[in-house]
């Protein structure tokens, strides 16, 4: 039997690629951006620029999609999530299939625009997306995963930008991978009772009792990883400034979640945002006045 993507279901759709909630997308865009600025010395070629920031919302929405088809059994039982359309069957499961291969259809289709190292580079990122999911069955560690998954746009960008992945990119990697690691264990503590009872593993589990502690030290490695990058890519003071905010904001997000309660956790989630804008905004400013000053 043939099955189509149902117009009337537009509204689940939407949902189900989160594009409602544009939190994900921004916390994607602000390390690729961060990239591409260092890799393009602040000049960023347009098409390169007008393709990611596309395939970021594509490849995001369909990291959405698989990951509500994994978690379809699992959803119904936790209170945050047990709204969402496959949970509620607004959406079945194959239709969920079928829009998850539309959009990594879309995404394939933008990354043809660039050079063969990007091509190639992109079905690393889309074996990354689709295993992220699963990992929370399998380990304590998916916001790895997720990191891995959402901080792949950063060599993909690197490469189309200069056909090249230099160590620095790898560095900003790394940068992206221990962040969402941070905010991501954040997000985990909202969930953390519901997942135990129904044996979806995560950091904020595995951390336990030194969750803020082991927040605060992952925080402290992400800060040393952006100096590094700094020295590398040889930034000046305007960086070190946005750098300098974005730790404000760290601290501010540790004082959210003092008391573990869920609603200043997911607070502190989602003012990562802030973070991870005022970083561009440094790297953004430092290469302008330097283009200003020269």
């Amino acid at each position: 039997m043939k099955v189509e993507l149902k117009q009337s279901n537009w509204r689940a759709y939407w949902e189900l690629t989160r594009m409602h909630k544009p939190i994900g997308i921004l916390l994607l865009l602000w390390p690729m951006y961060w990239a591409l600025w260092i890799a393009s010395n602040g000049q960023p070629n347009i098409l390169v620029f007008i393709v990611f920031t596309l395939g970021v919302v594509m490849m995001r929405s369909a990291g959405c999609v698989i990951n509500d088809y994994a978690d379809r059994k699992v959803d119904p039982h936790v209170s945050r999530t047990k709204n969402r359309p496959i949970a509620t069957g607004r959406v079945t499961p194959i239709e969920a299939l079928q829009l998850f291969a539309v959009l990594v259809v879309v995404s394939f289709l933008l990354v043809l625009l660039m050079n063969s190292l990007t091509v190639w580079l992109s079905f690393v990122g889309v074996f990354l997306a689709v295993l992220y999911p699963f990992m929370k069955r399998h380990t304590h560690l998916p916001q790895v995963f997720l990191g891995a998954a959402f901080g792949w746009a950063v060599p993909m960008v690197y490469a189309a930008q200069t056909n090249s992945v230099p160590p620095l990119a790898w560095l900003l990697f790394v940068a992206t991978v221990i962040w969402a690691v941070v905010y991501d264990t954040m997000y985990a503590m909202v969930d953390r009772d519901d997942d135990v009872k129904i044996g979806v593993k995560s950091t904020a589990i595995l951390f336990g009792e030194l969750d803020k502690v082991l927040i605060s030290f992952f925080q402290v490695l992400f800060f040393i990883t952006l100096m590094l990058i700094g020295q590398k890519a040889e930034l000046g003071i305007v960086y070190y400034s946005g750098v300098f905010v974005a730790l404000l904001f760290a601290i501010y997000h540790q004082y959210l979640i003092k008391d573990r309660l869920p609603a200043k956790c997911m607070a502190a989630f989602l003012n990562n945002n802030c973070l991870g804008f005022v970083v561009f905004v440094g790297i953004a400013l430092d290469y302008a006045s330097n283009m200003l000053l020269n």
